[in-house]
């Protein structure tokens, strides 16, 4: 990766610890495979902000959906059976999660039941549900990643419609995880963590994606780009596994680099506080949450239908 430009360093400072009372100690059939056989007390992802600054996330291993308030008070929204991974919130309040054993599911905050949206395709199952965004008109993109990489370069980029038809854009990437749309949403970027590489793909009139490429390379690190977001300079932020938090402007240069006072696995962002201007990225590990300061505001996350 060549730097063209000073790249500002910044710190990002801890918001919130999750609680012991949350804590499990032991190994499960998620962390085995991911993690390596090492015991696992959480491993925090997926995080995001619905309308009154709530912020969700998951912790993957154990099947847990949590609610941190703007107070700093943690609940858990759901515990059940399956390894969720990306989540988002549509305006409507409904929580859509990406669960690597599950599929594709809706979760009412109120109540806190899971329901099934989609478990499989075609009476197929999914390799491993990873990552998911909302376009401006409710259309949603996700990632089925499983355990695809190199060796086996068949991860798949789906588009589900407002109308519910669901079709498969891209069906050879080798790892395909966060995934953001520009701010014109003619263009998805797609972390391809396998290859330490961001794809752009560029959307067509017909909805299909055409001239597939390698928009930054990565180098470096302990598994390449996970999570990411956009902001409203068309900046994107990627989270790199091993090494910390890139921004990239508009061109793919880069201009800052985030670490944390805790851990190195910085795994997702998601942006809220005042303005919208301020980063909150989940350090799994530590099951920690970090937050710093950005140079502009995030794109909005809600769809408008």
């Amino acid at each position: 990766m060549l730097f063209l430009n000073p790249v500002e360093r910044l710190v990002a400072e801890v918001h919130y610890r999750l609680d012991e009372k949350w804590r499990k100690k032991g190994r499960t059939a998620w962390s085995d495979p991911n993690r390596a056989n090492a015991e696992v007390d959480s491993f925090l992802e997926g995080p995001s902000f619905d309308r009154d600054g709530n912020l969700f996330f998951v912790d993957i291993p154990f099947g847990r959906v949590f609610r941190l308030t703007p107070g700093g008070d943690c609940d858990l929204v759901c515990e059940y059976d399956g390894w969720p991974n990306g989540l988002k919130i549509h305006r409507d309040g409904r929580i859509f999660i990406c669960d690597h054993k599950a599929g594709l599911l809706l979760l009412d905050p109120r109540t806190g039941t899971i329901a099934p949206l989609l478990a499989s395709r075609n009476s197929e199952a999914w390799k491993g549900l990873n990552d998911l965004v909302f376009a401006a008109d409710g259309t949603l993109y996700f990632t089925d990643q499983g355990q695809t990489g190199m060796h086996d370069p068949t991860g798949r980029v789906y588009r589900l419609d407002v109308g519910g038809k669901l079709d498969m854009l891209l069906g050879n990437v080798p790892s395909p995880n966060g995934l953001v749309l520009d701010m014109t949403e003619s263009r998805l970027y797609l972390a391809v963590t396998r290859q330490n590489a961001v794809w752009r793909c560029p959307i067509m009139t017909d909805g299909t994606l055409s001239k597939v490429g390698t928009y930054i390379q990565l180098s470096g690190g302990h598994g390449g780009p996970d999570g990411m977001a956009l902001d409203e300079e068309d900046g994107l932020i990627v989270c790199q596994l091993g090494v910390g938090v890139w921004r990239f402007d508009s061109l793919g240069m880069p201009t800052h680099l985030i670490t944390g006072r805790v851990g190195r696995t910085l795994t997702n962002v998601a942006f809220g506080g005042k303005d919208n201007k301020t980063l909150f990225i989940t350090e799994s590990d530590t099951g920690t949450i970090l937050k710093v300061d950005m140079p502009a505001a995030g794109k909005t996350m809600y769809s408008h239908t």
